[in-house]
């Protein structure tokens, strides 16, 4: 079935399919599973299938069905374990351990006429068939695949083993989950092509910081749902999935009221304030201003009886609250009412699918009007490859626009003075304005200056200013007329002594 393009596209009769109890998953699936169906769930060991499988058994419990949970590989005791770390109680969960006893090691137990797939694997059929028809479940785990393919011997009898399990309990209307470790030699597809529906779980472990996790949907047949890989992660109460961010779901009609940052010269340069709808980039070197410019934004905002939502990658939240403060801009008090949000983001602890969600919620739970990324450079490190880092934040800044959301993107050059200076990821022509901020060098002192580079949705002042930061905050002067070379960072002087360069009054 095609990709889930559009929220209408899915299914209108979504009280049919079955819950999964998973955050998020619902949503990749168009709504959930399809009942009565079997599906294969796939992944490395400590990629999560026992927690995913034990969360669809929970919720099964919770809507009043009889479920039942039947471990090949596992001990009941493990599995308590596992449950008592997320704190569930498996109470309502029928567990049945096909494990062989103790007295497998014994040499009289050891076949030596037959091969042990001719029978154990009827033996085992025969004890999952009876508890089956004893408990007449509407969910059924088994975990996992790996012992059957073992027992079964060969390709053709695994695949007609499976496929006979298949009609079993089609004909009883239970949904079944089938785990598959992944330990097999050669890694056949023989059940992704019986399964109603795939999904493989998958972890990475970069060089540096915590494991990385995603899933996929295979296959799902009959069914819309949402393609390509969505970012999971493991917490204290199972699985919690970050769908893939489609904009194209996210169409509003969208007002373009312009939004002042409080500063009138500062608004005088951009043409009256950053509309709603649009993405500013504000790019400099370390120190030029970049975050005080944002948060003056977002300190408008806050003024206005709005919710601006910042998140934080280069430094703490104290840090920047304290020096916030320090230049008059009242921070506290904004972000105990709730219409300021700071978030401080990990990159080595959070993925990019996980960050993107909480930008989500900030904008649909929170009706932030201004979002803040502060920076890109952190950003990036928390993408495993440049190229989709531009593609997410394509899409993220598309979903933000067709909201109403003023986003406001900061990166920091590389280098301190010069025309060299760059940034490690280009993002200028996605930006709808871009503000440049930098360093210039005038009798003796390290000046600072901002300009308007770009601008899409208005007229904006096509001058050079000084500009300061001090106890009042923002502050910007006249135009640098009387220098020629300011973006070099070493400008020279246009007339004599009578035209020092004017500075932003201190």
């Amino acid at each position: 079935m095609s990709t889930l393009t559009r929220a209408s596209t899915a299914r209108d009769d979504t009280s049919s399919l079955l819950q999964t109890g998973v955050p998020g998953l619902d949503d990749v699936l168009g709504g959930g599973l399809t009942r009565g169906r079997l599906y294969l769930v796939e992944g490395n060991p400590g990629a999560g299938k026992t927690t995913f499988a034990m969360q669809f058994l929970t919720e099964g419990v919770r809507r009043g069905e009889r479920v039942l949970y039947i471990t090949l590989s596992e001990t009941a005791e493990e599995l308590q374990g596992v449950a008592q770390s997320h704190g569930w109680n498996l109470a309502g969960i029928e567990l049945r351990e096909v494990l062989p006893g103790t007295n497998a090691l014994s040499p009289d137990e050891q076949y030596t006429i037959f091969h042990p797939s001719e029978v154990e694997l009827g033996e085992t059929t025969e004890r999952i068939l009876a508890d089956v028809n004893r408990i007449n479940p509407t969910r059924v785990v088994f975990d996992s695949l790996s012992e059957l393919r073992l027992l079964a011997g060969s390709s053709l009898r695994y695949r007609r083993q499976i496929l006979a399990l298949k009609q079993f309990f089609a004909g009883r209307h239970c949904t079944v989950l089938l785990l598959d470790d992944m330990t097999a030699v050669e890694h056949d597809l023989q059940v992704q092509s019986i399964s109603h529906a795939v999904l493989r779980l998958e972890q990475i472990n970069p060089d540096y910081g915590g494991s990385r996790r995603r899933l996929i949907v295979l296959k799902y047949r009959g069914q819309p749902f949402r393609g390509g890989y969505h970012d999971y992660k493991i917490a204290r109460g199972g699985l919690v999935v970050f769908p893939r961010l489609v904009a194209a779901e996210h169409v509003e009609p969208v007002n373009r009221e312009k939004l002042p940052s409080g500063v009138k010269e500062l608004d005088d340069l951009i043409g009256g304030g950053i509309e709603r709808g649009t993405s500013t980039l504000l790019v400099g070197a370390p120190g030029t201003g970049k975050s005080i410019v944002a948060v003056q934004f977002a300190l408008a905002a806050a003024q206005r009886g709005e919710c601006a939502a910042l998140f934080i990658f280069d430094e703490s939240i104290a840090t920047l609250c304290a020096r916030s403060e320090g230049m008059g801009m009242p921070l506290a008090k904004h972000i105990e009412s709730g219409h300021i949000r700071l978030r401080q983001v990990d990159p080595a602890a959070l993925s990019p699918g996980e960050f993107v969600y909480e930008i989500r919620q900030a904008v649909t739970e929170h009706h932030a009007q201004v979002v803040v990324i502060d920076s890109l450079n952190g950003y990036l490190n928390a993408m495993p490859d440049e190229r989709f880092l531009i593609v997410q934040l394509h899409e993220l800044l598309t979903f933000l626009g067709q909201s109403g959301v003023a986003s406001i993107l900061i990166a920091a050059h590389q280098g301190l003075f010069g025309t060299q200076s760059v940034t490690p990821v280009d993002a200028s022509y996605l930006a709808d304005a871009v503000v440049l901020l930098r360093y210039f060098e005038a009798e003796g002192e390290v000046r600072q200056a901002i300009s308007v580079m770009k601008k899409r949705t208005g007229q904006h002042e096509r001058t050079i200013r000084s500009f300061r930061l001090g106890a009042d905050g923002i502050s910007l002067g006249p135009a640098l007329r009387q220098f020629r070379g300011v973006l070099t960072g070493v400008p020279v002087p246009l007339g004599g002594s009578e035209n020092k360069p004017d500075t932003a009054p201190s």
